[in-house]
This record gives C-alpha cells, sequence and structure tokens, in this order.
C-alpha cells in the first residue's frame, strides 16, 4: 500500500524532502500558504528527478503522486510522516503543531527540519510532545544522506525507531542526536569554520574564492570520505591518533582562531561578502550552480559507492532494498531498468561506448539471476562466463536518459547460453543499441566449461522449449 508524507513548508528544503519520498514512491501532499510555494517546489522535484536517479544501478520505485492543499488539516490527513520546515519562529513551529495534531493519525511522525531549536522547545505546550522529534536534513535533501534525529525525554522511543527505520528505507543516514542541543551536531562544525571565514574576509586575509578553494581543493576532499577524526587518525601515522595529539594538541592553545568571537556584520562587510560571492560565481544563476553542484555529488557519491565507502555504501544498500525481482515472461525479461548517469558521458556528451558494455554486462546478470545463477548458485562453483559480444550503436544515449534492456534467449544447447538484449530510451521506445552475446557456463574450481546444473539447468531448458 502506497504511504503518504504530508510537507508543511514547501520552500527549497521541503522541496528535498518532498523530492526525496516522491521518487521513493510516496504520495506527497504540500501546504503553504506561499502562492510562490508550488513553482519553488516543482523546481526542486524536477531536478531530483533528473539526478537521483543517476546514483543507481536500478530503477527506483514507481514515482508517488504529488498533490497541494489549501489547509493544513486537508494535507496531514492519513499521512504516516508529517514534514514540517516552516520559518523558524517558535511561534510559528508551536501553532502549527497545534494545528497538525488535532487532526493527524497519532501514529504519525512528526518531524522537524529546524537546524537550530532542541525538540524539548518545540515539544512545548503539545498535549503529544512525544510525537514530534527533530530531523534535520542537509541541502539538497534528495541527494545528501545525513539526517540528524534528536528526541528529548518527552520523546516516544516507538517514534524514534519508526523514524529511523523509514529514513533507512529512503536512503538516508539517520544520525541518532542522543543528547539534544543547539545546533545538534554537523551545524557547530559548520558555524565554527562560519566565524572563522568571516574573520578572514574581515580583515583582508582571503577572499571568498580563496576560502572556498582552500576547503574544495584540500580537507573537504578527506572530508567527504573519512570525517574529521579518522582524517586525523590517519595524519598521526602507524601511532595512530595518540601520536597526532601529542605532536598536535599543543597547537590548540595558540591564538591561531576567533571562534569565540564574532565579526560585526555591518553593512560594510555584508557588501564585501555579497560583492566578492558574486564575482566568485561569475555570470552562472542559481539553478545553473544549482545543476552544478548536483551533477558533482552525483559524481563523488558514485565514486564512493564504487569502492563501497562512506556514503557510497549508502546507496548500495539502498539499492539492494529497491531492486525489483526480476521475472521470465516467456523467452524474454526486462534485464535492466535505470537512468544513464552523468559519469558516464564523454566529451562528445554521449554515453562512453565501454559503458554500453557495462549495461550488457549487467543484462546478463539480470537474466541469470532470474533462472537461479544468484550467489548460492556460485558460491557452489558454478557461473557463467562471456565469451563474445556483438555491440551495435544505433542512437546517442545522454545522461539522465531512462533505458532499459529486453533480454531474450537465442540458444541454449548444454554449456553454451547465447543471449539478445535490445536497449531502449523508455520514454519514447527508441532502440539505442544491441548485443548479441555468446556464454559459456564454468565450473569455478577447475575454471573449465562444464554443464549448468540443478535447477539452473532446468529452468533454461524450459525457456529454450
Amino acid at each position: 500500500m502506497t504511504k503518504k508524507v504530508a510537507i508543511i513548508g514547501g520552500g527549497v528544503i521541503g522541496g528535498g524532502w518532498a523530492a526525496r519520498f516522491l521518487l521513493n514512491g510516496w504520495d506527497v501532499s504540500v501546504y503553504d500558504p506561499d502562492p510562490s510555494a508550488e513553482e519553488t517546489l516543482l523546481e526542486v522535484v524536477d531536478n531530483a528527478r533528473f539526478a537521483l536517479p543517476m546514483l543507481y544501478e536500478c530503477q527506483l520505485p514507481k514515482e508517488g503522486k504529488v498533490k497541494f492543499c489549501k489547509t493544513i488539516a486537508d494535507a496531514v490527513l492519513g499521512a504516516d510522516w508529517i514534514q514540517e520546515s516552516v520559518p523558524e519562529r517558535l511561534q510559528i513551529k508551536h501553532s502549527v503543531y497545534e494545528e497538525i495534531q488535532s487532526v493527524c493519525s497519532p501514529s504519525a511522525v512528526i518531524a522537524s527540519s529546524t537546524s537550530g531549536y532542541k525538540p524539548s522547545e518545540l515539544q512545548e505546550s503539545s498535549k503529544a510532545p512525544d510525537q514530534i522529534i527533530v530531523c534535520h536534513p542537509f541541502n539538497p535533501v534528495y541527494l545528501l544522506p545525513l539526517i540528524e534525529v534528536v528526541g528529548s525525554n518527552k520523546t516516544s522511543t516507538t517514534y524514534l525507531d519508526n523514524a529511523m527505520e523509514i529514513l533507512t528505507k529512503l536512503g538516508f543516514y539517520p544520525l541518532h542526536v542522543r543528547k539534544e542541543i543547539d545546533a545538534h551536531l554537523a551545524d557547530r562544525f559548520l558555524e565554527a569554520v562560519w566565524r572563522e571565514a568571516l574573520w578572514l574576509i574581515k580583515d583582508d586575509i582571503a577572499t571568498t574564492s580563496e576560502i572556498d578553494n582552500a576547503i574544495r581543493y584540500g580537507f573537504g576532499i578527506r572530508w567527504a570520505q573519512m570525517g574529521l577524526f579518522e582524517t586525523y587518525r590517519i595524519a598521526g601515522g602507524k601511532a595512530g591518533m595518540k601520536h597526532f595529539l601529542s605532536q598536535f594538541g599543543p597547537c590548540l592553545q595558540w591564538p591561531w582562531t576567533k571562534l569565540m568571537d564574532v565579526p560585526e556584520l555591518t553593512d560594510e562587510l555584508v557588501e564585501k561578502i555579497a560583492s566578492q560571492s558574486d564575482t566568485q560565481s561569475g555570470d552562472k544563476s542559481i539553478h545553473e550552480l544549482e545543476r552544478i553542484r548536483d551533477r558533482n555529488l552525483i559524481a563523488i557519491l558514485r565514486s564512493l559507492k564504487q569502492q563501497n565507502f562512506a556514503a557510497g555504501s549508502l546507496i548500495v544498500n539502498h539499492e539492494k532494498m529497491i531492486s525489483e525481482e526480476k521475472t521470465l515472461k516467456n523467452k524474454t525479461i526486462v534485464s535492466v531498468d535505470r537512468v544513464i548517469p552523468i559519469d558516464w558521458t564523454d566529451y562528445n556528451g554521449h554515453m562512453n561506448e565501454g559503458r554500453y558494455g557495462q549495461v550488457f554486462s549487467d543484462a546478463a546478470d539480470g537474466f541469470l539471476s532470474s533462472v537461479g545463477v544468484d550467489s548460492d548458485y556460485i558460491a557452489s562453483g558454478n557461473s557463467y562466463f562471456t565469451v563474445e559480444n556483438h555491440i551495435k550503436y544505433l542512437n546517442e544515449t545522454l545522461a539522465g536518459e531512462h533505458i532499459d534492456v529486453d533480454t531474450s534467449v537465442l540458444l541454449v544447447d548444454g554449456k553454451k547460453l547465447k543471449l539478445f538484449h535490445t536497449m531502449r530510451r523508455k520514454t519514447d521506445k527508441v532502440s539505442l543499441a544491441t548485443c548479441e552475446q555468446f556464454l559459456l557456463h564454468v565450473n569455478l574450481n577447475t575454471r573449465k566449461s562444464s554443464e549448468p546444473e540443478g535447477e539452473v539447468a532446468s529452468k533454461l531448458k524450459r525457456i529454450f522449449k
């Protein structure tokens, strides 16, 4: 049964939440009194439709439906999850919660996107405070996996556990912040860096561009995969963290930073920062910068996915959750159903020819898994090896295009298996490439060709009969 999420506040963050739920098969109801909210949210969803599917080698669940509501009551009625992303003013949030809780399901999770308020502050005056928790995301919500999940001493473990489970199924990494604190965890780090950056600009030590370059060409790359402490543990050499602390710990007493002080944001300083930032971004619009950001995030996340490390391992695990079981229909199955990622394209702007080989290799795997050549069969010492591929390139394939592959059986003869794959653009069914593929069954112990065994052999014979 399709689940429903209510989005209260449809700005950039609310839109990111809506997109993540929508593209994972949830129906979405949105309430926002701003007349431009619908346009803003749909722009975010459009960005997500382009970006999120590129992370995966399989098709995401069937997209849910989105509905824009005129009242909070209409939006939250029947919702399993309610995400509040209204302005950061406690009085507004309290008023919204009162209206939500007057009509929502008692079992629904009410989650706030707040970056600053503690859950105990949000729960003040609520008749059911245990239902309200903090689920603080990071922009863009449809790509970045971290969600800070925070409860108070009034929060029910039932709602916390339910929230953690749902967020995991959406591909997020729910980080349970065990003790509530102002600004939670991550924003406290960002605030420290932000304070120091403001001083560096005010004192004419560096420009916005120079500060950003120091981050993105240096420690930002390390942080993306190992965070703070593991990065410094390596910096300590074989002796590890103890050596690092003994060597660099005394530096903390030196007057390097101004973290406990903040420069006054005078009109002059605001204009200085804004002017430098505008110059830094050149003539690129916000929409163009969003697309550049998303393309770069996709490439970084897919690299981490290939290594099955850090945020990449989340995508691997999420992919296992959403992969649909393939079923045979006569001699043909849909063996691949996916979106072409940005890192598969070359200097001509279309898919590199080597990636066609990967698509058809995945198609063979999809077919073989459908007849029982799975991890257990391979562990028993049997598999299929590809001997020949004959690929024909019929049309260009571009990043972001949704493709599928039909696989049919041309030959089943003992140890021999011949497949024919047709790759099509899903929107208009235009054929993009074909591949005739010859495979041999192999005994993995002897590394020589052999007859298929058991149910695999039976299924193949039935298909080709």
